[in-house]
């Protein structure tokens, strides 16, 4: 029934990115994702801040979190506002209804962004320059071995020829 189905979103969204959540408290990143996810928050009648305001006025003073009692609470304030010319009564059953039977968007789903963009800055392939040194064929990164320079520290600009001439030209030039 639909009291039911209330409270199961409320306790998919109260456990949603919390190990230690019980599901009997909802916190206030929560509550914004809720309203987020179930379309409570239509970013003109109500935005995150109406949200935000509510979380903070239905709670207890000390507390971070909100109890299902409060929630419903926070969804009867939220209710007219989002259903504007709505009675009292309608506009719940509406809120109610856009929250019944929901659960957090993206559960368990972290996808490896694996677009166009990604996979061409990705694609060792294609490095030029010093940073192709440093992955074989494969792909793999070669560790130390392909960033270590193996340059001989004389102190001189890359590619300058007449190591060690510079003293005796100046010298004698005069």
């Amino acid at each position: 029934d639909a009291a039911q189905a209330l409270l199961t979103a409320f306790r998919k969204f109260a456990v949603h990115g919390d190990t230690k959540a019980t599901g009997k408290e909802l916190n206030g990143k929560n509550w914004a994702k809720l309203c987020k996810d179930c379309k409570i928050i239509d970013g003109k009648n109500v935005t995150s801040t109406d949200v935000d305001i509510v979380f903070s006025k239905v709670k207890q003073k000390t507390s971070r979190v909100i109890t299902y009692e409060e929630f419903q609470k926070a969804l009867e304030e939220l209710a007219p506002k989002r259903f504007k010319g709505q009675s009292k009564e309608e506009a719940l059953q509406s809120i109610y209804k856009l929250v019944e039977g929901r659960e957090p968007t993206n559960v368990g789903v972290t996808k490896v962004a694996k677009t166009a963009t990604v996979d061409r800055l990705t694609d060792t392939s294609r490095y030029t320059g010093s940073h192709k040194e440093r992955f074989d064929e494969s792909g793999k990164g070669k560790g130390r071995e392909g960033r270590e320079e193996i340059v001989e520290n004389t102190g001189y600009v890359g590619a300058y020829k007449n190591a060690g001439t510079y003293d005796t030209k100046a010298k004698t030039g005069k």
